[in-house]
């Protein structure tokens, strides 16, 4: 239990600190490309060589599910991640609200907490079934490379490089459509606080990346999976 204890502090803490710095980057900006693409692939890069060996730094539901897929980690384990991650996001959230509370110029209600969106929500105008395409493939692309990174021992000194950037692609592609969530409890907490259409919305946000996950899972499983010789 003290070690399943330390491991969620640290997904409380990077989650928080990657929904913080994420999305307040998205909010404060207007939703710059380059800034907030930079703010979250840097998140995960700072937090994975802080907490990543502790926790393995999954800062994201849909990371856990792969680990959990891929028996990296139990279902006690996993559940004690999804706690630990949600919470985070809602405290980082809560901190970058109270934060533009202590400013005129910022207003919450103009510049949002940096929610996804589809349709009117959607910089491109992407519709419900686009919105949920886009999140399967680039949820897909960064969970698959998680998972090759990750899997190689001799690669651990670069793997927090590789999928900091990994997500900072993941997010130049994808912030024009849906405003790039690949995590759910990263979109879960800002549409909770802003309520109205980001909150109707946020079911794709929620099921996309966890459908995205799962195949990226089965597939690096039945591609990587050890052939028994005869």
């Amino acid at each position: 239990m003290k070690e399943e204890l330390k491991k969620s502090i640290c997904e409380f803490i990077g989650t928080a600190v990657l929904v913080l710095f994420g999305c307040g980057t998205a909010a404060i900006t207007g939703g710059s490309i380059v800034p907030t693409s930079l703010a979250f692939g840097l998140s995960i890069v700072a937090m994975a060589y802080v907490i990543g060996n502790i926790s393995g730094c999954h800062i994201n539901p849909a990371v856990s599910l792969a680990m959990l897929i891929n028996k990296k980690m139990t279902i006690k384990e996993f559940c004690f991640y999804l706690v630990a991650q949600v919470l985070g996001a809602f405290v980082g959230i809560a901190a970058l609200y109270g934060l533009m509370q202590t400013s005129e110029l910022l207003n919450v209600g103009q510049l949002g907490l940096g929610a996804n969106g589809f349709g009117e929500n959607s910089l491109a105008n992407v519709n419900m079934i686009g919105a949920i395409a886009v999140e399967v493939v680039l949820t897909f692309v960064f969970i698959y490379t998680i998972l090759g990174v990750t899997s190689d021992r001799k690669k651990a000194s670069v793997a927090g490089i590789v999928i900091g950037l990994t997500l900072t692609f993941v997010h130049i592609l994808g912030i024009p459509l849906t405003g790039t969530s690949v995590n759910p409890a990263r979109s879960l907490a800002p549409a909770v606080f802003l309520c109205g259409e980001a909150l109707k919305q946020v079911w794709v946000f929620i099921v996309a990346p966890f459908v995205g996950s799962a195949i990226a899972a089965f597939v690096f499983k039945f591609l990587n999976k050890e052939e028994v010789s005869e």
